[in-house]
């Protein structure tokens, strides 16, 4: 005979939070860089991420065809990708400082990091490829480590949106 669960069992306790966690929960976490109700920073932080992606299979395809374009193709990805995640970076840190309830959770430092050190890469892949660097293997391994670090950035971001409602503006019920 198959037991049955008690459907609230799945459902975590939220009541019995630590004090620690209260304190946190009591400071907002709306954003203070918006444009018509819309954070800054979410809206520009997928256009970096979308120019990582692209230098890698620039490279990739480099290394397949042998083809110039694709030479040129990651140095123009590489170059959006440094520059895009310069402007997501000055939202994110205006966000970071002006606003209590980003700055006093752990996450929001581990995502900055995490940016920073995936912006430092950026930048150094598209320094190589603009001193004239060669694809093959330090170009690869650059766009190859961006993309590595655009995951984990991107990863403790979505925890700060989906765990933590940062920037989260919820409509009121009807």
């Amino acid at each position: 005979m198959r037991a049955e669960k008690d459907p609230s069992a799945a459902t975590p306790d939220h009541s019995a939070q630590t004090p620690v966690l209260d304190a946190v929960a009591l400071h907002a976490t709306g954003s203070a860089a918006a444009l018509v109700g819309h954070p800054v920073h979410a809206m520009l932080v997928h256009f970096p991420i979308a120019f990582v992606v692209g230098s890698l299979g620039a490279d990739v395809w480099w290394w397949f065809t042998g083809d110039a374009f694709w030479v040129r193709a990651g140095l123009w990805a590489s170059g959006f990708a440094f520059l895009g995640g310069i402007a997501a970076a000055i939202a994110g840190t205006a966000e970071l400082l002006l606003v209590k309830g980003i700055r006093i959770r752990v996450a929001s430092w581990t995502h900055a990091t995490a940016a920073m050190m995936l912006i430092s890469i950026l930048g150094t892949n598209w320094g190589f490829r603009l001193t004239g660097g060669e694809v093959l293997p330090h170009g690869l391994a650059l766009s190859g480590l961006g993309v590595l670090f655009a995951v984990f950035a991107g990863w403790h971001g979505g925890k700060l949106v989906l765990d933590h409602g940062v920037s989260v503006m919820a409509a009121p019920k009807r």
